[in-house]
């Protein structure tokens, strides 16, 4: 195993651990005059992040329009009871095969597509991150007490969170 090939393996470790509990993340579309359009969208959490990112759609939804001119995207996740975010940016494509649908399906997606997998227009988008960026604190007083204190005696800016960019692809 090569070094670059264990580094990757840990940044996906850690993303992983960062986005796991997180229900929600929003997705966020170039529209048509060049500005951002963020929506939130139901994370699978059933799906262990690997790199890619897997969200249930409507195949004739706006956001597909968008990604359909424009494949970029950024997915950005919040944890503020654990003070962790993360950013993931990347390429995005329209996956309708059935196999892959009936694979990753959930029965709480029943919520949003009231025909299940029989939905005609149910698809998924799949992106696949090239690049993130998380910050993470220690949630606990404790911790971050002891790191304002340690700047104040020693004069140099507290270290309360990690911060880092990765490059996955």
């Amino acid at each position: 195993m090569t070094n670059s090939h264990a580094n990757n393996s840990e940044n996906l470790k850690k993303l992983r651990d960062l986005i796991k509990d997180i229900d929600y993340a929003m997705l966020t579309t170039v529209n048509e005059d060049g500005t951002l359009h963020s929506r939130p969208m139901a994370t699978n959490r059933e799906v262990e992040f690997d790199g890619d990112v897997w969200f249930f759609t409507y195949a004739s939804s706006y956001k597909v329009v968008e990604i359909n001119r424009n494949h970029q995207v950024n997915v950005s996740y919040a944890a503020p009871n654990k003070q962790s975010y993360v950013s993931l940016s990347g390429t995005t494509e329209l996956i309708r095969d059935r196999q892959k649908l009936e694979e990753m399906w959930q029965p709480q997606l029943q919520a949003w597509f009231p025909k299940g997998l029989d939905e005609p227009d149910i698809a998924l988008l799949k992106v696949n991150v090239e690049k993130a960026e998380y910050w993470d604190s220690p949630s606990s007083i404790v911790a971050n007490t002891i790191s304002l204190v340690k700047g104040a005696i020693t004069g140099k800016p507290a270290d309360v969170s990690k911060h880092e960019k990765l490059e996955l692809k």
